[in-house]
């Protein structure tokens, strides 16, 4: 455990978002114990479920937070090791409050704590997580005269059977799909949605291993996955991150399908059924994903990044589906959380049910240019944002602050500077109608961040 005071560490490692550390000498048994015990006393709920991933520093995590919440009297709906969209079915199933050991996609020595509440809602800064905080910094919660129950649930099977339900794969024409689960929990979860009699899978990584050794637990290095794709002459590629929760897709010459491809086409479908409905994605994601929502007769509602975000405006809009630039999906009718398996299986029923490739699926929502997400090193972000408000401005742009700053200029093009949280750096996203239009505007934009102001 870090030397540091317990204060400044909790303010560190307990983020908008998650708490998130080192394993040991930063997040330990000890204080995944505490987070449970504030956790129960903050929601007040009678029944938490826990859930972990493959990575080997999560079961004796699991176990403590476990133990945190028995020990403050509610019970533990024990959903084991499982994908973080496991742990969605069982809160928004069960409608109670959820926790899964997991980093995501962080490299394997670290670990941490997602949370939601009942009915799968996360928790966010505004909502839980700077309460947490204070929770943690303030004395142990005393313990319960009558500790909760340990309550073993089937969780696998059931997530599964609900996924399968809801998207029609009857009439897919035979497809070959190669599924990377990199070592992670999608290794459990992809033959259970995925398997079908009209698609064979190609399995890549699905032994369980939580040090990756293959790749790491996020997706920059898919080329094992393109290899295999080619090899083996498949229809598409599956990747999937370390908790199994956030989808990478491929075509079949091993090119990367953007993520807007994949919001474009499970909109499309999702529309299909729910005509006229609201579809939130969040401020940076590319035009022609919004597009083609307009186009399928869908509302299209930008949100602020980040799943809280994009979680409360689709419950607030009674919206469909919801996309993020970064490759999460959104869907009503999984309690408006994010799970990559339902968006895959979305994905394998539009290319079955059509006699063209992936590739030109994805062509015909190539319209514009996009820089994608560049971070650029700052000693105070909030001082470069202001720099682009006064540059920009000055010129007559039409800017937001929904989140950060978004301008976009006459000729369509746009661009987006915020502070993601993550240390002294902005993020920026540039979009134009050409390459070299696009490049232009980055330049400008990221010259700016970097001035001096004068």
């Amino acid at each position: 455990m870090s030397t540091e005071p317990l204060g400044d560490l909790y303010d560190r490692i307990v983020t908008p978002y998650d708490i998130r550390g080192r394993f040991r000498a930063e997040l330990d048994p000890g204080l995944a114990y505490r987070a449970g015990a504030a956790f129960t006393e903050l929601t007040g709920a009678c029944a938490i479920a826990v859930g972990h991933d493959a990575r080997t520093s999560s079961p004796p995590l699991a176990d403590a937070f476990a133990q945190g919440v028995l020990d403050q009297g509610a019970d533990v709906v024990d959903a084991g090791l499982a994908s973080t969209d496991c742990l969605h079915y069982v809160s928004g199933h069960l409608d109670i409050p959820g926790a899964m050991i997991t980093a995501g996609r962080a490299p394997a020595p670290y670990n941490g704590i997602r949370l939601c509440r009942a009915g799968a809602v996360d928790m966010d800064e505004g909502t839980g997580m700077a309460l947490l905080r204070r929770r943690l910094r303030g004395p142990r919660p005393p313990l319960t005269d009558r500790p909760g129950s340990m309550l073993p649930t089937h969780v696998l099977a059931d997530y599964a059977e609900h996924l399968r339900a809801l998207v029609d794969l009857s009439d897919i024409r035979p497809l070959k799909v190669v599924v990377d689960a990199g070592n992670g929990t999608a290794g459990l979860t992809a033959p259970l949605v995925l398997g079908h009699p009209s698609i064979e899978l190609v399995p890549l990584h699905f032994e369980l291993d939580g040090t990756f050794p293959h790749r790491g637990p996020d997706l920059a290095d898919v080329r094992g996955l393109r290899e295999a794709v080619r090899e083996s002459g498949a229809d598409a590629g599956l990747a999937f991150d370390g908790d199994g929760d956030r989808l990478l897709a491929m075509d079949e010459r091993g090119a990367v399908v953007p993520p807007a491809v994949v919001i474009a086409l499970v909109a499309g479908r999702e529309l299909a059924r729910r005509p006229g409905a609201a579809v939130v994605h969040d401020l940076v994601t590319p035009t022609s994903a919004i597009d083609a929502i307009k186009e399928a007769g869908g509302i299209p509602v930008r949100s602020r990044v980040g799943p809280a975000a994009i979680k409360a405006l689709m419950a607030e809009q009674d919206a469909a589906f919801g996309g993020a630039h970064c490759g999460h999906y959104y869907f009503r009718d999984f309690w408006y959380a994010d799970t990559g398996m339902l968006a895959a299986l979305h994905l394998l029923a539009e290319l079955g049910a059509c006699g063209r490739e992936l590739s030109e699926l994805a062509a015909r929502h190539d319209r514009y240019a996009g820089s994608g997400a560049i971070d650029v090193a700052v000693p105070d972000p909030p001082a470069a944002l202001q720099r682009v408000v006064r540059h920009f401005a000055a010129d007559g742009t039409a800017l937001d602050h929904l989140d950060g700053v978004t301008g976009e200029l006459a000729d369509g093009s746009w661009f987006n500077v915020r502070a993601p949280g993550t240390g002294p750096v902005v993020r920026v996203n540039v979009e134009a109608g050409t390459v070299a239009a696009m490049g232009r505007l980055r330049d400008r934009v990221v010259g700016v961040v970097l001035s001096d102001g004068r």
